[in-house]
């Protein structure tokens, strides 16, 4: 299932815009706070499909039955780029557990790259929602190598993948190893350029967050 929270008209538009904009990309404080604010209403938007039950509490006039989430979910991202949007999650979810991916393209002499997934770490996922953040999904393979290392030795309950720009080439590889994600995407673009970049895209997220980095 895929939901383009662009497809209904909300501030939501508008902040993908400035994450474009490549006058506004120049302040990374805003940068990073608008792909936070995307995580908070993605939040907001995933728990209405979570599941609840019902508590008795006390109040200072007497007792009120409330619904609270059953089950807490775990937040992930990969590092570096996914941070801002994970926060976003987390000022939500502000119970979860987290998972965190070190992750990055390894690129090669003929312009194809490999994933180079050298770190992770996670709690126990049995039972539980899993959502995992990632500004970019372009043609997936990051998200595949994540969700597949991270559900090797626990089944969560549901998985929620939660991105800022999605490609449809991504989503569909995603769909295809994995029919049963929900992907929560702020925007769809359709192109992927030959280094399989985003296109309108935004650039890269990590450097617009964090600063450039050094390649090697």
């Amino acid at each position: 299932m895929v939901t383009n929270l662009s497809l209904s008209h909300s501030l939501v538009s508008e902040w993908v815009c400035e994450i474009r904009d490549v006058s506004i990309q120049q302040d990374s404080m805003r940068f990073r706070r608008n792909l936070e604010r995307i995580g908070e209403i993605t939040a907001y938007e995933i728990s209405k499909t979570l599941s609840y039950k019902y508590v008795d509490t006390p109040t200072a006039m007497g007792e009120a039955t409330c619904a609270v989430l059953e089950t807490q979910p775990v937040l992930a991202t990969i590092l570096r780029a996914g941070l801002p949007l994970y926060q976003g999650l987390l000022n939500y979810f502000d119970k979860a557990d987290s998972a965190f991916i070190g992750a990055y393209r390894k690129h090669n002499h003929d312009e194809t790259f490999e994933i180079d997934q050298t770190y992770i770490t996670s709690p126990e996922l049995e039972g539980r929602p899993l959502i995992i953040a990632d500004p970019m999904l372009a043609t997936g393979a990051s998200l595949i190598l994540a969700l597949t290392s991270l559900i090797d030795y626990d089944q969560p309950s549901q998985i929620h993948v939660v991105t800022a720009i999605a490609c449809t080439v991504g989503i569909e590889a995603i769909a295809r190893r994995f029919p049963d994600v929900h992907i929560w995407a702020a925007a769809i673009d359709d192109e992927l350029t030959a280094k399989s970049y985003i296109v309108p895209g935004l650039g890269d997220a990590g450097d617009l967050a964090f600063g450039k980095k050094r390649q090697s």
